[in-house]
């Protein structure tokens, strides 16, 4: 096989730190460069199977470091899926997951490399090993075990056969959710059926009709930015109904129905499971998380769900009355609960989340995370032109230690939708960090992405306070990645257990909600006035109105997840069924149609299936570490070494041992109910999560 001419994902980067060449890479040179990239991988394993004296050197480290190109290729175009997925991509999208996985199920099956990583496994105790150099070698061994390498050959063709539907089912979902979401537009032709919505909402609205070739009119579409503010504000109940049920209902009738998929998914991962020992797919997934059981899972969220769910009820019958004496329904729809939510906050504190908007400019908020960062750990972000672009809304930053001068990281932010990009907000790896032989640290460098309320022709981009928090949220992602300091790639940044990765990102939405950080940023962005402290103290007072009913449905989706891996699914005969039956416990209002399953993309087309407890289990772990904070100070010195070690740690030692050498002990979990002003003090008398203790870690 002759190598590609003029590929860029094949070349070295002409970019600074191996910075990938986003703007020359072409949709045609991800199959070449794939195929390529493999061919070298495989060269580099037939090398590590020749080995005579297998030992950490020879097979460990040479493995870490194999493969590097077609990590490469393989993150630009994970990348390119998720911000630029054009027609042409999407075409070459099954073919290139598909070998991908064909490749991994070759490594992970291949006898001969196995008894190499065993041979080094089996004298391990002879080795004299650092901590890090333990856990690679026990990572790597464990992840052949558990990728199938124990098996006859007849159950590794089954379990290569299932990795393959696998990858192409999970694709399909994901495929099928964004163009649901992307087809639905609604047209408003009478500007009175915006009642109620904030004008810079309809500006945005009339500008996106604009776009499309329909000036006068005002479009509504099925992205975050225009579904919020319609569930919240419009009066107009029977739009707030057909943007709800059009949302809750993505994905669940003709060519884009999941429910089949959803179906197949969970049924291929417990075929799996099976074959590599395992009573369910739950169980072959929590091995490797901080929780390790299903019990232990499924504990907390009964914990958690037995001590929030009388007070979620009593919130919403609050509601339901307040609605009934405000020309509401005597029965409140799932259409009707953020308006009316929103009113009520409004009448009880006196304090509608609009007002904060002028003040959170995005270009200020988003300098309002770096400065707390920057506070935090004495490091500096300048803005650069040096980086190559995928599109024009991003834009990029070196980090430096203001300590030393050395270059920190590399940080993209891409903040605004467009159609070839999926929903939601995340943080991604563009160059992970490690160390080269020499020791010398190679750089990150990470990006930030999001879907945030875009500029207007008369307003620059003005955020909700739900966005500020997002970008805080994602924020404490990239930091994670960004601040990574360890000798090997795979136990860098975020490649921690996936119940331990969302604490740094959720420790960094705490900071976006004090007085002292929002003085720092929050700026009207017309007059310049920072941001009142009576209109804080209003916020303040309303933070945790009807936070049950928040908790509560978070628990749900974590049950919901739980039951899909936990379930045989030839007992699950209809999805939609299925689901309202685990989740009857939860419902505060009828579901009306609506079905999360076929597009909770987090569990069926992400990282999160039998994972999505995790959030609250990393809510445990860091509401008890802002708690430091708030007894030490928001950037006490001291506290803030401590953390920056935690995160700059990866999982080059064990997550809890980290977290209890910042904290000093495990984690309070009714830290997050006083967080949530669900338990007021730790003499509080209201009900607390019960036999929860052992699960701070």
């Amino acid at each position: 096989m002759e190598k590609p001419k003029n590929n860029p994902l094949l070349e070295k980067s002409p970019y600074r730190n191996d910075v990938p060449p986003y703007d020359l890479i072409k949709t045609e040179h991800f199959l070449p460069a794939l195929d390529w990239a493999i061919k070298e991988a495989k060269e580099e394993i037939e090398a590590i199977k020749k080995v005579e004296n297998p030992d950490f050197e020879n097979v460990i480290i040479v493995m870490e470091n194999s493969g590097k190109l077609l990590d490469r290729v393989a993150s630009v175009f994970f990348h390119f899926d998720g911000v630029l997925s054009t027609k042409e991509l999407e075409k070459i999208a099954v073919e290139f997951k598909t070998k991908l996985t064909e490749y991994s199920s070759d490594i992970s099956l291949d006898e001969d490399l196995f008894k190499q990583i065993k041979a080094v496994w089996d004298k391990k105790d002879s080795l004299n090993l650092e901590e890090d150099q333990m856990r690679l070698l026990r990572d790597s061994y464990k992840s052949f075990v558990r990728n199938g390498a124990l098996l006859s050959d007849d159950d590794k063709v089954k379990l290569r056969q299932n990795n393959e539907e696998q990858a192409m089912a999970k694709n399909e979902f994901a495929k099928n959710v964004l163009q649901a979401t992307n087809d639905f537009e609604l047209y408003i032709v009478d500007e009175k059926e915006l009642a109620g919505l904030p004008e810079n909402f309809k500006k945005s609205a009339a500008e996106a009709a604009e776009e499309k070739g329909q000036k006068g009119k005002w479009l509504l579409t099925l992205h975050a930015p225009s579904v919020i503010p319609v569930l919240t504000y419009a009066e107009n109940r029977k739009l707030r109904e057909k943007i709800w049920r059009a949302y809750s209902t993505r994905a669940t009738e003709g060519d884009v129905d999941n429910k089949p998929l959803a179906k197949k998914i969970a049924s291929l991962r417990a075929e799996r499971a099976k074959l590599l020992g395992y009573d369910t797919h739950a169980d072959y997934v929590l091995e490797e998380r901080m929780a390790k059981s299903k019990k232990t899972v499924m504990d907390m969220l009964e914990n958690y769900k037995n001590t929030v769910l009388g007070q979620a009820k009593a919130e919403f019958k609050e509601l339901e009355e307040y609605a009934k004496n405000n020309g509401g329904a005597n029965k409140l729809k799932p259409w009707d609960v953020s308006f009316y939510s929103e009113k009520l906050k409004q009448e009880k504190f006196g304090f509608d989340s609009e007002e904060l908007r002028p003040y959170f400019q995005f270009e200020k908020v988003r300098q309002g995370a770096f400065d707390v960062a920057s506070k935090l750990y004495d490091i500096r972000f300048e803005k650069s032109d040096d980086y190559p672009k995928w599109t024009d809304d991003v834009e990029v930053f070196d980090i430096y230690d203001n300590k030393t001068d050395e270059l920190i990281g590399v940080f993209y932010t891409d903040y605004f939708p467009r159609e070839t990009k999926r929903g939601g907000a995340w943080m991604n790896d563009y160059v992970t960090q490690s160390r080269f032989a020499d020791g010398s640290r190679k750089v990150p460098v990470v990006g930030n992405h999001g879907n945030f309320t875009k500029p207007t022709k008369d307003n620059p981009a003005l955020l909700s306070m739900d966005e500020v928090i997002t970008l805080f949220h994602e924020f404490g992602h990239a930091l994670h990645g960004l601040m990574s300091d360890v000798c090997y790639e795979s136990q860098a940044g975020t490649n921690v257990k996936w119940d331990f990765v969302e604490l740094p990102s959720q420790l960094m939405e705490n900071w976006a909600r004090e007085k002292e950080v929002l003085d720092m940023f929050a700026e009207h962005f017309e007059t310049g006035e920072k941001i009142p402290a009576e209109l804080v103290q209003k916020m303040k007072d309303a933070e945790n109105f009807h936070s049950a009913m928040g908790f509560l449905r978070q628990i749900q989706l974590g049950t919901l997840d739980m039951m899909w891996h936990t379930t045989d699914p030839d007992k699950i005969d209809d999805v939609k069924k299925f689901e309202r039956e685990v989740c009857k416990d939860f419902y505060l209002t009828e579901p009306e149609g609506g079905l999360t399953s076929a597009s909770f993309t987090h569990i069926f087309a992400g990282g999160y299936s039998a994972g999505y407890y995790s959030y609250k289990w990393a809510e445990i772990l860091e509401a008890d570490a802002f708690e430091a904070f708030k007894e030490n100070g928001l950037f006490d010195k001291k506290t803030a070494d401590k953390l920056r070690k935690l995160i700059s740690s990866g999982s080059s030692k064990d997550e809890e041992v980290l977290y209890i050498e910042f904290r000093g002990r495990k984690a309070d979990p009714d830290a997050l109910l006083r967080r949530e002003g669900l338990l007021q003090s730790k003499n509080d008398n209201k009900p607390k999560a019960s036999n929860h203790r052992k699960f701070g870690s």
